[in-house]
């Protein structure tokens, strides 16, 4: 099995190489730059006198995820004119005029910062968050900012399936199962199952939906929001996937059947601090909670508050109010809460495959051709 593994890790592996060379050698061998309907190859054009400059070069910021930068220069490990590199966050604003692309992670690029930015063409995240990008800023430095769309790469799955983790952990009482370990123990602790629950999925995008689609087999109940529900937002044939789904205003009615509560929606200025204490309050006591989308959603206060009140009956998160986060901050002293590293969209088939769209952006950003695999959003 191990063998099997490791082939076809090889056979990926030797998948997007030749990919990329077969990228590259048609870059090369075009001699008259096209333009696309959105006219994105005026944007190479200006990179070099010619359409192409001696070198292209890519921005990572800061030294978290690290896989992105290895698995990107991997990619482009052929392609001398493509020039990529990882500074630490603090050195970001010393460097980045010298860029062409920037890769932000979890850097927050300010107005002040894109000012900076001269020779920048694209400002991008290696998956889909852009919360940290002032992206009238961006505009008005006629730089466009792009994502990379979490359904077309692994990013949705691999955060789906961390939901399920999470959730079971915090059902099946982790942190207690590895001090009964410890201890010497058997038959502790009494766990809770997942069958038979109510699950309100908040934020129903392209995570939100693989959730559901493995939340199903599991035989539960599923609640969802999502602000618009009109059949052009949503990908999937919804019969038989949501038993009840409502708009935002709602949450705090369906809140009011869940047993357990997923979020996975978009961080912005009208989301920050909703799981508040009014919603928290609205759970049935006991109920449990699991974040998998920005810590920033969740009210520290009130999320203390109702686990040391008893009326959250467990906390699961991949993500947190500050990263890195404290490891001796209170709330992790909790038997019931448990937190992994902000890992759930990384997978080595989710991260090979965000490599080889950020190497062939740069690859057509300095062929001036137009790009397919990343969203613009200005």
């Amino acid at each position: 099995m191990a063998g099997a593994r490791s082939a076809a890790t090889r056979l990926t592996h030797s998948s997007l190489f030749l990919l990329s060379r077969a990228a590259a050698a048609a870059a090369t061998r075009r001699t008259n730059l096209p333009s696309s309907p959105r006219d994105y190859s005026k944007m190479a054009s200006s990179v070099g006198g010619n359409g192409y400059s001696d070198v292209t070069r890519v921005l990572f910021c800061g030294h978290y995820w690290p896989a992105s930068t290895i698995y990107t220069k991997e990619y482009l490990q052929n392609y001398p004119f493509i020039q990529v590199d990882e500074v630490g966050l603090e050195h970001v604003p010393d460097v980045i005029q010298n860029y062409h692309i920037c890769v932000v992670k979890n850097k927050c690029i300010d107005s002040d910062i894109i000012a900076k930015a001269t020779k920048m063409k694209i400002i991008m995240q290696y998956g889909v968050g852009l919360e940290g990008v002032d992206i009238n800023a961006a505009t008005e430095q006629k730089i466009k900012v792009a994502r990379i769309p979490g359904s077309t790469t692994g990013n949705a799955i691999a955060c789906a399936e961390m939901a399920i983790y999470l959730t079971l952990g915090v059902l099946r009482k982790q942190k207690e199962m590895d001090t009964a370990v410890i201890q010497k123990d058997l038959g502790l602790p009494v766990g809770e199952t997942i069958f038979g629950k109510t699950i309100l999925i908040l934020g129903f995008g392209a995570i939100g939906m693989e959730i559901a689609k493995r939340l199903r087999p599991f035989g539960v109940k599923i609640l969802a929001t999502k602000r618009n529900w009109s059949s052009n937002t949503v990908s999937c044939d919804l019969d038989g996937l949501v038993d009840k789904k409502s708009g935002p205003e709602d949450m705090y009615e369906l809140a009011r059947e869940a047993d357990i509560v997923i979020t996975c929606m978009t961080l912005n200025n009208e989301s920050v601090g909703i799981v508040d204490h009014k919603f928290l309050s609205a759970l049935k006591k006991g109920s449990y909670l699991i974040n998998i989308a920005r810590g920033r959603l969740l009210d520290y206060t009130a999320v203390f508050n109702h686990l040391e009140s008893g009326h959250l009956g467990g906390l699961g998160i991949d993500v947190a109010w500050t990263e890195p986060f404290d490891p001796e901050d209170p709330i992790l002293k909790f038997p019931n809460v448990i937190i992994t590293p902000h890992v759930a969209g990384i997978t080595e088939y989710s991260y090979r495959t965000m490599a080889k769209v950020v190497g062939d952006v740069a690859l057509k950003l300095h062929a001036g051709e137009p790009f397919t695999e990343i969203e613009f959003v200005n």
